[in-house]
């Protein structure tokens, strides 16, 4: 790894959906690796998992080559099938519906294109080490924002 690669693994949780929320996001790089983690009181999981990313990139300088590991779908789909056509469309849907939470996936196009992006999506639950440990994370900032 060279000083403008990462390597980030992001996870959200919700308790309720909506309901408390925890994001996470794990980087790591050539000097090491660092966590950062929030929460929100009245969310989605969804919301959650896109914040985890969007919090990441904004650590990162312009023009870093980035793999991103993820469980979810809705996060990689979106990166990478569905937000150029949301875009084309004025952030709308097939059926000409408003894209849901628009406001992040607006912030998160802009960031993407400061970076090169891979996407790697690895099962929930299953084992992985980085995604275990993000939903640990993730669930420690809900913890910590119920008290």
């Amino acid at each position: 790894m060279n000083s403008s690669e990462f390597e980030i693994a992001t996870d959200g949780a919700c308790r309720g959906n909506p309901g408390p929320g925890g994001w996470a996001a794990i980087i790591r790089d050539q000097d090491g690796e660092r966590e950062l983690y929030g929460s929100d009181p009245d969310t989605t999981n969804n919301r959650m998992e896109l914040l985890a990313l969007i919090h990441a990139l904004r650590t990162l300088p312009e023009s870093s080559s980035v793999r991103v590991k993820s469980d979810s779908q809705y996060l990689i789909k979106g990166c990478t099938e569905w937000i150029s056509s949301w875009k084309r469309r004025g952030w709308r849907t097939t059926d000409k519906k408003p894209v849901k939470n628009q406001d992040l996936w607006q912030e998160l196009s802009q960031l993407m294109e400061l970076h090169s992006l891979e996407w790697q999506w690895v099962r929930g639950h299953s084992g992985d080490p980085d995604n275990e440990r993000a939903d640990a994370l993730a669930n420690l900032a809900i913890d910590q924002l119920e008290g």
